[in-house]
């Protein structure tokens, strides 16, 4: 009678416990693996994208778009690794006074702590791309917590810096599941609306070709993103920011963007 009291003493808390920490899956959030995409339009008009994908960007607060009526843009970097160019990114940025977004990597951190401490000393947000750069739908809640954990910890370390609130998934993938997950722990999602085959450094093809890309696809409200592994990006940029800035285009920060802010219908596709 003793050791079946014993027992159940020690049971019912383990039974709550595992009542209480009910996964994002399991509460019914779909963990659909989704692949972020748009269609370009051309001719300074907005892109679209899925009608299902907008859904949730609205219901999570996620970024896609800026006001699509003033010519505001936001720019934003993916830093997977170093590949000798980021430097030379931030001393545009630094010469043109123009704020960016970088999404970093534990590899990135790890390698490069010094690129960290200097894109927080002048003024850029520092966002999370993960520690490890998994595919988020495949990994389990706690994993995912941990890898936005580890990137936010050495942030810290490295900039004395405690705050962290962006996160762009790897490859853009994503769920129901993992943009609630990444929310709960304090994260908007920022995908964007402006982008091209720029990661491929064996592929290069010069200045002109990023400048043109953009040029091509710019529009009002545009998040950009870019790759800092790319040559022809880091190359070309100045001459961007100038000819953007002359067709009156005015480069802002995430921080600018209102989280709430309403997205027009036409910006969806069925």
């Amino acid at each position: 009678m003793k050791i079946n009291r014993l027992l159940c003493f020690l049971l019912i808390p383990l039974m709550f416990f595992v009542q209480t920490e009910v996964s994002f899956a399991q509460r019914g959030l779909s963990n659909q693996r989704l692949e972020w995409y748009f269609e370009k339009k051309g001719k300074e008009k907005p892109p679209v994208t899925d009608s299902r994908y907008m859904e949730l960007v609205k219901k999570y607060d996620s970024l896609f778009l800026g006001d699509t009526a003033k010519k505001d843009i936001y720019l934003t970097f993916d830093n997977g690794y170093e590949n000798g160019y980021t430097d030379d990114v931030l001393d545009v940025l630094k010469r043109k006074k123009v704020p960016a977004a970088f999404f970093v990597t534990g590899q990135f951190m790890k390698t490069h702590p010094h690129l960290i401490k200097r894109m927080a000393e002048e003024g850029h947000i520092v966002g999370n791309h993960s520690y490890h750069h998994p595919d988020l739908t495949q990994v389990s809640d706690e994993r995912l917590v941990n890898e936005l954990e580890k990137v936010k910890l050495r942030y810290t370390e490295i900039t004395g810096q405690k705050e962290m609130k962006y996160i762009r998934p790897p490859r853009g993938v994503f769920s129901e599941r993992t943009i609630a997950l990444a929310k709960k722990e304090g994260y908007t999602h920022v995908f964007w609306s402006l982008a091209f085959l720029d990661w491929e450094t064996n592929k290069q093809r010069g200045w002109k070709y990023s400048y043109d890309q953009i040029s091509k696809q710019i529009h009002p409200g545009s998040i950009l993103l870019l790759h800092t592994v790319s040559k022809d990006n880091a190359d070309a940029l100045e001459r961007v920011i100038e000819a953007l800035q002359k067709r009156g285009y005015t480069f802002k920060s995430l921080d600018d963007l209102q989280m709430k802010s309403s997205v027009s219908p036409i910006l969806t596709r069925p």
